[in-house]
């Protein structure tokens, strides 16, 4: 490791360790030195002057909190010594000039992906089974065991074998302790279909029994999912009494886009009747659909065609000084070819909202940001919370101690492009360039309205570790260390560690993530995510969800 510090930004009055610094230890960067005067864990501050109560603590540049007591220079900062702050945020005409990386290297690189008739290009094939109401989850999860394994797409078979290996050695009274879950084979895929990347189920708790206001959302949800470029073909399923009803579904999807020609099939089980015969219908029909979709082969599309989200979860003290302006850079490298971005997370946009405001040269897209964001925050407030409770205690733990610190290092993700849209939940991204979408932090809440806005890829950057993936868009786990890349090898695919340890800069370890992304987008590379058929979704009920 080349540094044991780093000061992010000139103004800042905090410095981030490296690795585990021992009290009265003395460090360098930049020609400076500092001495600790108590143990600062790697990932974690320390001041570098002496604060009063009341002194606003900087990072990244901005305000992320004030001092609320006599803090030492040297000192770890806590949760205690420091509340969360941010500045006051407006319009201003700021004339943002951007000046874009080097593209020279992809100016004619493309990606193998599925051309759709309304022009979009899917980096995988999907076929969908949308239900309009929770009350046909069990059909789903009927018709998903019978799908999956007949055709190839389970990828719990390894666990089946153990199950039935213990049950073996306890029927000959055998010591389960001797079966060895590390010597079961894993069984081969072989799949029926060779041109579909898999069958998903978008299992939900909605559409009735809510607010008509979370049904009408949901709709345009379940709308926007059937209508992906990664999905080829859609099953729906309906009850037929349920608040969603089934036409409103149908003309959400029509709505949606003028001339996108796919498959799809509709069943409503109370006018069928009977349940068997309801599932056997709907099997047959996607059977049928599924030999359609398969006659797709991948072609060549430039890079303006992906649209790339940007997500973190699980992050850590390192997320904002690695992963995610690593995955800023690959952001600006694809916007500069043409492509759209997707940043999302409100909550995790407090207290760099101003920055985020100054590089919208469209007023009326600035007034949306801010109406969106203190509608939101007010929201949060009325129940007695707010977006300052939005770092969890692993957050906490490895060194984001404010919202505004952890926000400060998750809007890095976006990059340093203009802003060229923002757009509430379920809305479709149409411009090239960076866009903001409203989302809750949740993680899986957040992947599913970046999946809903058009994203056909999804880097997920994370320092602590987690699973999180999506039905319909393959998701890119970016590890801020290499710790957790070895840790957990099993939902990693990239690790940034290298930039912390010095070996890598930014802009070389971004340009690793877009060539991984454009491999990934070919299907010459499956994340992690999607091999262990991580299908998490969960619509968002615009209620509280930080």
């Amino acid at each position: 490791m080349k540094n044991s510090v780093i000061k992010i930004h000139p103004k800042d009055n905090v410095i981030v360790a490296l690795r585990n610094l021992q009290s009265g230890e003395t460090v360098h960067f930049q020609e400076e030195a500092y001495t600790v005067t108590e143990d600062i864990p790697a990932k974690h501050k320390f001041f570098i002057r002496d604060m009063q109560p009341g002194d606003a603590v900087l990072m990244y540049g901005v305000l992320v909190g004030n001092a609320q007591q006599f803090i030492p220079a040297g000192a770890l900062m806590t949760t205690t010594n420091i509340k969360h702050a941010a500045e006051p945020y407006a319009f201003r005409e700021s004339h943002y000039k951007w000046h874009g990386p080097d593209v020279a290297a992809f100016k004619n690189v493309t990606f193998n992906g599925y051309h759709r008739t309304d022009g979009s290009v899917g980096t995988a094939n999907y076929w969908l089974f949308i239900p309009t109401v929770f009350c046909e989850n069990r059909n789903l999860d009927v018709m998903k065991a019978a799908l999956q394994e007949s055709l190839g797409y389970a990828v719990t078979d390894q666990y089946k074998n153990f199950t039935q290996y213990l049950i073996e050695a306890y029927q000959n009274d055998e010591s389960i302790e001797g079966v060895s879950f590390e010597n079961i084979a894993k069984p081969s895929v072989n799949k029926l279909f060779k041109n579909v990347d898999g069958i998903k189920f978008l299992n939900h708790q909605g559409g009735c029994g809510g607010i008509r206001q979370d049904t009408a959302v949901l709709g345009k949800l379940l709308a926007a999912y059937a209508n992906h470029p990664n999905v080829g073909g859609v099953t729906v399923i309906s009850l037929g009494c349920q608040n969603l009803q089934l036409q409103e579904l149908l003309s959400e999807i029509k709505s949606n886009t003028s001339n996108l020609e796919k498959p799809l099939f509709v069943f409503e089980q109370q006018q069928i009747g009977n349940e068997s015969m309801l599932i056997a219908e709907a099997i047959r029909a996607t059977f049928k659909g599924l030999i359609q979709i398969n006659q797709m082969d991948r072609k060549p599309a430039p890079l303006s065609k992906l649209t790339l989200g940007v997500k973190c979860g699980g992050s850590d003290g390192f997320s904002g000084i690695s992963a995610n302006p690593a995955v800023g850079y690959c952001a600006d490298l694809l916007i500069a070819l043409g492509g759209k971005v997707l940043l999302a997370e409100f909550p995790e946009l407090c207290g760099v909202e101003q920055e985020l405001i100054d590089r919208m040269n469209n007023k009326a897209i600035a007034q949306k940001f801010i109406h969106l964001m203190q509608a939101y925050s007010v929201s949060a407030l009325k129940v007695g919370s707010g977006f300052h409770m939005n770092p969890s205690p692993g957050n906490i733990k490895d060194g984001l101690i404010t919202d505004a610190i952890k926000s400060a290092g998750a809007a890095k993700k976006g990059g340093t492009s203009p802003i060229v849209d923002v757009l509430d939940y379920t809305e479709k991204a149409v411009k090239p360039g960076l866009n903001l979408v409203c989302t809750p932090g949740n993680d899986v809440e957040a992947t599913t309205g970046k999946a809903a806005s058009g994203a056909n890829l999804i880097l997920f950057t994370t320092g602590l570790g987690t699973p999180t993936g999506n039905p319909v868009c393959p998701v890119i786990k970016v590890s801020s260390n290499s710790s957790l890349a070895e840790k957990m090898q099993d939902i990693i695919d990239i690790n940034t560690g290298p930039v912390i340890e010095g070996e890598l800069t930014i802009e070389q370890m971004g340009t690793q993530i877009l060539e991984y992304c454009i491999k990934t987008a070919s299907g010459e590379i499956t994340p992690k995510a999607v091999l262990l058929n991580q299908d998490d979704f969960i619509p968002w009920k615009r209620g509280v969800s930080l």
